[in-house]
């Protein structure tokens, strides 16, 4: 069979270049007679590995000296409680909830001193991003925390909130490495890599140096304290090695296209032929609110759920897979992550004027 296009919201499309040169080093990696996948974590040729991987991605973010690169397990659920155990030094931390993911990280944070909504986009099913230049942010707050692209109901933040000297953390799971960021704006800038970087079980964390403490919650484990895999290299324990090793040739692969400016441009170029064809659509409609449109994730609706049901499925039978939208905004969402080729975006717009010809 050949390959389709996966729009998969994650774990979801990687580059083929990359999945080539992972397969053809599955038996024996660069000699070693043996796979990544068998390999110590302790070996001279895993050691090599990571730091390869951790050296090209503060090259692609342009990561300052003062910021620790921690490959962590869990995904970035576990960093809901992660982020307040080791940050919330006053019990008091302010959250933006634009989406499901942020509003769960409130409600884990909510378990271990004041959480703060100082800012929601719920009332209108999270379709677009609070204006965040004048927010209540608290006195004593530890931080600020965003979920800066949202997967689920494809909003993106264009412009980080005004925090008002607070330390921000951000969720940047679904627009991980899709177009530059200055990493000195955030105190914490983490995601899980099955969207845009490689296969599921990892989360990457960029934390600042001062926020990586031995000062943590009590009763907060080892395991879950940053100071920990900060001193032992991300090697505290057996890391998601096999992992690892697929984000460092995908960290290679951005860096061989030329890095995070042309990145952004490629998903610029993709995103509009999508929103372009869905604003002159007649039966299909986007969700979000033009200026607040996600680069990474496109959902639409027909505004029949039958109608909805038989384009995921005709859709899916040429090819075009995983386009089934969240339950909680229905519909179809369109994942176009980097490694998602534009012509997989043309193939997807052909395929809807073609079946709004026919439906219409």
């Amino acid at each position: 069979m050949s390959r389709v296009y996966n729009f998969s919201a994650g774990p979801a499309v990687l580059p083929e270049e990359v999945l080539k040169e992972v397969a053809d080093e599955m038996m024996d990696y660069n000699g070693t007679g043996m796979s990544v996948m068998e390999m110590s974590h302790r070996s001279a040729a895993f050691q090599e590995i990571i730091d390869t991987a951790e050296k090209d991605l503060r090259e692609l973010m342009n990561i300052p000296d003062n910021y620790k690169v921690l490959f962590l397990q869990g995904g970035a659920s576990q960093q809901f409680a992660m982020i307040p155990m080791n940050l919330m030094k006053n019990r008091v931390a302010d959250y933006i909830v634009t989406g499901q993911w942020a509003k769960k990280a409130y409600q884990e944070a909510q378990k271990y001193g004041k959480a703060n909504k100082i800012a929601s986009s719920e009332d209108k099913t999270f379709s677009y991003i609070p204006d965040c230049s004048d927010l209540p942010i608290s006195p004593d707050a530890d931080y600020v925390y965003i979920c800066e692209n949202n997967t689920i109901y494809g909003t993106k933040f264009k412009k980080l909130p005004n925090t008002k000297g607070k330390t921000l953390v951000a969720d940047v799971s679904s627009c991980f490495l899709s177009e530059p960021v200055d990493v000195s704006k955030y105190g914490i800038i983490y995601g899980g890599v099955q969207k845009n970087i490689g296969p599921a079980g990892m989360v990457i964390a960029i934390v600042r140096e001062d926020l990586i403490t031995e000062d943590v919650l009590p009763g907060t484990p080892t395991m879950l304290t940053y100071k920990t895999h900060a001193d032992a290299g991300s090697l505290y324990n057996t890391p998601n090695a096999y992992c690892i090793y697929v984000c460092g040739k995908v960290f290679k692969w951005l860096k061989k296209m030329g890095g995070l400016e042309v990145m952004k441009q490629r998903n610029e170029e993709k995103a509009k032929i999508l929103y372009d064809y869905l604003d002159s659509s007649k039966l299909f409609k986007g969700t979000v609110v033009p200026e607040d449109r996600s680069l990474m994730n496109v959902p639409f609706v027909t505004g029949d759920k039958e109608m909805d049901a038989k384009f995921v499925k005709e859709a899916t039978e040429a090819g075009l897979v995983n386009l089934k939208g969240h339950r909680t905004v229905g519909g179809m969402r369109a994942s176009i992550y980097n490694a998602m080729p534009k012509a997989g975006v043309e193939a997807l717009v052909a395929f809807m004027k073609k079946f709004e010809e026919e439906n219409a």
